[in-house]
């Protein structure tokens, strides 16, 4: 099984496109490609999970908060 990633809304999309310029079979889906932009962080979360993705954001304090 490949680790599939989701990026959410407030990564810095370049972070994005230099990982997958780097290693394109690595699977990292924009927030955008997945229709997760202003939606709440726990739906992202969701969503992200329901892909078996692993959500990668810069939001600290919402990481801490939301249930592993």
């Amino acid at each position: 099984m490949k680790i599939r990633f989701q990026a959410d809304a407030d990564l810095n999309q370049d972070i994005v496109t230099g990982v997958v310029r780097r290693a394109p079979e690595i699977n990292f889906k924009t927030a955008t490609e997945a229709g997760l932009r202003g939606l709440h962080d726990e739906t992202v979360l969701e969503g992200a999970a329901r892909e078996g993705r692993i959500l990668v954001s810069h939001d600290w304090d919402t990481i801490r908060r939301l249930p592993l």
